[in-house]
Parts: structure tokens; sequence; C-alpha cells
């Protein structure tokens, strides 16, 4: 299959919209040339969410970024994370996304990174020059985004010449601003798959509060 951009008329009349399901069957929807991003709602587990705190609170969590196999990733992480139950529960369920991303884009690795934030990685809206991401939030305010319709991408990068993104006329009306929640799992189609120049999801980090810490997982095409 074909991923990578190229130049098509076509998508310049195309609108793309999102795709949102509570059952993770909705990733395959990202093939549909109209969608720019799908997102599979989840509710953490509080078994979890627990696990995520305790880690945190006990400094067993660590920023990491490293190539990983899907068959391979729960003894990867476990390996930097340690044995501990919480630590355990938490790269199961890496490891399962991990492999579910694998299987979707017929990968035999990711690029997996575990980022803990206390500020804004990515503070303006922006297009990333990638085929697709994944991105998922275990704790904390969950990515931002802005659907097609709303965006004068004009003014993206230099273009909004020097002023705020609220300021700056990306968009008129600060409801446009989607979120997505806390444990949701996101493909964010980027301008480097096929047909999506001009088109890929605009999208930026939150804004984290004051003494609050997020804990992002990212997957990349490698």
């Amino acid at each position: 299959m074909t991923l990578l951009a190229t130049p098509s008329i076509a998508q310049e009349l195309l609108m793309r919209r999102a795709a949102i399901d509570t059952s993770p069957n909705i990733f395959t929807d990202i093939y549909q040339p109209d969608v720019n991003i799908v997102i599979w709602q989840r509710k953490l587990a509080d078994t979890l969410s627990e696990a995520v705190r305790e880690l945190i609170n006990t400094n067993q969590l660590k920023s990491l970024e490293l190539a990983v196999a899907p068959e391979k990733t729960f003894a990867e992480l476990t390996n930097i994370l340690g044995s501990s139950e919480a630590a355990s529960i938490l790269s199961e369920d890496i490891a399962l996304i991990v492999d579910m991303f694998c299987c979707l884009f017929g990968l035999k690795r990711a690029g997996l990174r575990l980022t803990m934030l206390d500020k804004p990685m990515c503070p303006r809206f922006h297009v990333d020059k990638i085929p697709c991401r994944l991105v998922s939030t275990y704790q904390g305010v969950a990515t931002q985004w802005l659907k097609h319709e709303h965006v004068d991408r004009s003014k993206l990068g230099a273009g909004n010449n020097g002023k705020a993104d609220e300021d700056s006329g990306l968009f008129k009306n600060p409801k446009s601003i989607q979120s997505l929640n806390q444990g949701d799992v996101a493909l964010l189609k980027g301008e480097n798959w096929q047909d999506t120049q001009g088109a890929g999801l605009v999208h930026r980090s939150p804004l984290v509060t004051q003494n609050s810490q997020r804990v992002l997982l990212t997957l990349d095409f490698i």
C-alpha cells in the first residue's frame, strides 16, 4: 500500500472529517481519504490510572524513546520501568497499543516515546510532516485539534505574523478548539500521507497547569 504523499487535484475539493468510536475497530477508518483523525474513545481502567499515578509518585516513571517490535515491547518497557505490578500494568497496555499500531500499518517496528510533561511540548497549532502519528495521554490534559473546515491554513507557521493562535486568524471561534480526553487513543494523519497535502490534522499540545504533569505516549512510523 502507498501511504506517502503524492500530489492530487481532487484533494483540494475533498473535505476532511473525524472518525470517532468507543471501539478500536474505528482505527481502520484512517484509510478513508476524507478522514484526518481517528479517535478511539476509551476510559482508562482504574487499575491502569492508579498504576500510572503510583509510578509517578515513586519516581519510577521516566521519559523514554526507543524503537520497538510488537512482540518485544512489554519486555523492553519492564526492563526500563521495572518489574513492579504498576510497571507491568502500564507496559502491558502500551504493548497492546504498539501491536495494534503495527498491525494496522503493516510495520515491523514503531518509534515509541513516553514523555512526562509539565509544559506544552508543541504549544502552537501545527501540522506534522509525517504519514501518521498515534497519540494517547495517560494522565493530564490531552491533545487539542481543529476541524479541517475551521482552519485558515495560511495562518500556520510564519503566516501567523508573530501573533498567538487565538489572535492570528487561524480559527474564528475559540469554541472551534477540540480536545481529546485522557485515555483516548488517536491517529493523527500528517501531510505526508497520500493525497493529504494541505489537509493534515492541525493540532497542538494543551496548556499544562502549574504543579501538574502530563504523561503522553506517541507512536511513529520508522
